[in-house]
């Protein structure tokens, strides 16, 4: 009986740890659902949907990023006016200083490793509050974005530069089902995608077995393994009906997988949770908050020059309003997918289902043809109700 009680209490820890993540999964599931029966089908579509992934990955990189802002008990408001300097950045030294891809994509993600030391810097070592550092660097970035396009639009990019906000990983052949064209090369993607999960689950679930922490009953990590193999198999299966797997979506998962084992596999990951959890703890443990806030930053700076190639060859152009509000969209993502506003919690898992949900939402009410005023005040909405969930939880636990 103790036995059983122990799974059960394991079991309730698990849902209460990531209650915030497994309630956006429902509701992201939940939005495709509606959305697909208020479109007649239109938005279930492959067409659609493998859009609506490339529209999402620019805004889950910078979410993973701002997840350790936040975390750590900073903000970032200055991430639209960064992404639309460098993307200016990236489409001047393409257009006209004629630079070839690989060396535009190396200095632009140079560029925004200085401009987030230099916003890091401010942070740590000189005392002064994310807000007012990032709302300075919005201002000033926004300025440079002017400087640097003099009002008028950058394009057109070179092919090669394009493909990575438009293109697809080559097709090695296809078979037909029906009408539909099956893409072999994301099949096999998909395929070791869920070999690769697999086996790194039952690895960790050895690993814990070994050392006799607490593992979840077989039956429960057969049907857990299962329902993300699933999610996998049709996540491809929805690629591989349409062109097959966008270069874009391919940094989101790098991005994401690296990122997850960051915060939750090394050192630094760690001490972000500490300084957002009890910043003045972690100080007397002997973590270097300065070094820790100056490195956050500096991975922003450098996502933040990765969303803006892929946001800036998606477009095939860079304008001076480019990233306007950009921040919004990307600190919603996180917070609507369970980072805490108050610091200390926050997954990247769970900020890609927000930049999801988000992408859910204007995608599914475009297609409905509701206007801007509405589709603001329902992410407006959805925002509040996110970030109260949050504070009640806290005060409830």
């Amino acid at each position: 009986m103790s036995k059983e009680n122990g799974i059960i209490n394991l079991i309730r820890v698990s849902l209460r740890k990531n209650i915030k993540q497994y309630t956006m999964f429902i509701a992201l599931i939940g939005l495709m659902i509606i959305f697909t029966i208020l479109t007649g089908g239109t938005f279930i579509m492959p067409r659609n949907l493998s859009n609506l992934f490339i529209q999402t990955s620019y805004i889950a990189i910078l979410a993973c990023g701002v997840v350790l802002v936040i975390v750590a008990g900073h903000i970032d408001l200055s991430i639209g006016s960064v992404v639309g300097f460098l993307g200016a950045v990236a489409a001047t030294l393409q257009v006209n200083l004629h630079y070839g891809t690989l060396l535009t994509i190396v200095l632009t993600l140079f560029a925004g490793l200085l401009i987030g030391l230099w916003q890091g810097y401010w942070v740590a070592y000189r005392n002064v509050p994310a807000f007012i550092v990032t709302l300075a660097g919005m201002m000033i970035f926004k300025g440079a974005l002017l400087g640097v396009t003099n009002g008028a639009t950058i394009a057109p990019l070179d092919d090669s530069f394009k493909a990575l906000g438009q293109g697809y990983i080559p097709n090695i052949g296809s078979i037909n089902i029906g009408s539909a064209s099956i893409n072999m090369t994301t099949v096999i993607i998909g395929i070791i995608a869920i070999i690769i999960y697999n086996i790194l689950e039952i690895k960790k679930r050895r690993e814990r077995k070994k050392y006799k922490f607490d593992i979840i009953p077989n039956n429960l990590q057969i049907l857990k393994m299962l329902t993300i193999s699933i999610a996998i198999a049709i996540f491809f299966g929805i690629m591989a009906s349409y062109k097959g797997v966008p270069y874009s979506i391919v940094l989101v998962l790098i991005v994401g997988i690296l990122y997850t084992f960051l915060t939750k596999n090394t050192t630094f990951g760690r001490h972000v949770y500490a300084i957002g959890g009890n910043k003045e703890a972690s100080r007397l443990s002997g973590i270097n908050i300065k070094q820790r806030n100056l490195l956050i930053f500096a991975s922003m700076g450098v996502l933040s020059a990765l969303g803006a190639i892929i946001f800036t060859a998606r477009l095939n152009a860079a304008s001076a309003s480019a990233g306007a509000g950009l921040e919004l969209e990307v600190i919603a993502s996180a917070i609507i997918g369970g980072t805490s506003t108050m610091g200390g919690e926050g997954t990247i898992v769970g900020a890609i289902i927000g930049a999801l949900v988000m992408a859910t939402l204007n995608n599914g009410m475009s297609l409905m043809n509701v206007g801007p005023t509405w589709q603001y005040i329902v992410k407006g909405l959805i925002l509040l109700l996110a970030v109260w969930v949050d504070i009640s939880t806290k005060k409830k636990n």
